[in-house]
């Protein structure tokens, strides 16, 4: 669990994360994934609607490169859906505890821009290295990748608060650039299990990541990065 303190930022209201986070959550929840909707039936029906889903609105690597037109707009339709309620839950905190605060600093246009441009390419970067993949891709990660990649560039000194199992979760405070490149490293070392096998995408974070802080630093005006810790954090007094 990561969670960050942060005060509200100028655009106020961060309207474009919290519809980010409804529209996810209302997507899973009437789909075939969640198991709720009665319409999908239950059992081998249930699984063969997921399959169908995952296969219309996901991310095939082979059908994006070499498919129909169509194919082309699955790398934002796959954004908004997502292959389990853990799979769901890990993205959307992600995207509560550093959406906000960038949405606030990015601007709403900018921001929505960053998610979008970030989570499409993330996925099409995959697709471009595991061409002949038949593998499907879904999940808002490179995105949200994207969003940590910004948030590192434009918080580098913000306080990240973090909970390490192997520590008995013992909550540490540490710097957003400690925590979020050391995030950034772990998903590049395990790229090499990405060979077109079922898991997770690590090279889309990876690329989403990278493009994020890109776009963050393509965007720098004098007041984009906040340099002081004071201003990207509460309860710490400036000294």
């Amino acid at each position: 669990m990561i969670e960050t303190a942060g005060r509200p930022g100028r655009s106020g209201t961060p309207w474009v994360t919290w519809t980010v986070l409804a529209v996810c959550g209302a997507v899973f929840l009437v789909g075939p994934v969640s198991g709720l909707n009665p319409v999908y039936g239950t059992g081998p029906g249930l699984l063969s609607a997921q399959t169908d889903y995952f296969a219309r609105w996901g991310v095939v690597p082979q059908e994006l490169l070499h498919g129909s037109p169509w194919a082309l707009c699955t790398p934002l339709t796959a954004l908004f859906v997502h292959g389990n309620w853990l799979h769901l839950l890990g993205n959307m905190l992600f995207l509560y505890v550093f959406g906000a605060m960038t949405e606030a600093h990015l601007g709403r246009t900018a921001f929505l821009c960053c998610y979008l441009l970030t989570g499409y390419l993330a996925l099409f970067g995959y697709a471009a290295v595991h061409a002949h993949s038949e593998r499907t891709l879904v999940g808002a990660s490179g995105a949200i990748s994207g969003v940590l990649g910004a948030f590192l560039y434009l918080f580098p000194r913000a306080r990240v608060t973090s909970l390490f199992p192997f520590l008995f979760f013992l909550p540490l405070r540490f710097p957003a650039w400690a925590v979020l490149l050391f995030w950034f490293a772990l998903q590049w070392l395990a790229t090499g299990t990405d060979a077109g096998r079922p898991g997770v995408a690590y090279l889309a974070h990876v690329v989403g990541f990278a493009l994020g802080f890109g776009y963050a630093w393509g965007l720098r005006t004098p007041a984009a990065r906040v340099k002081d810790a004071a201003r990207s954090t509460e309860g710490d007094k400036p000294t």
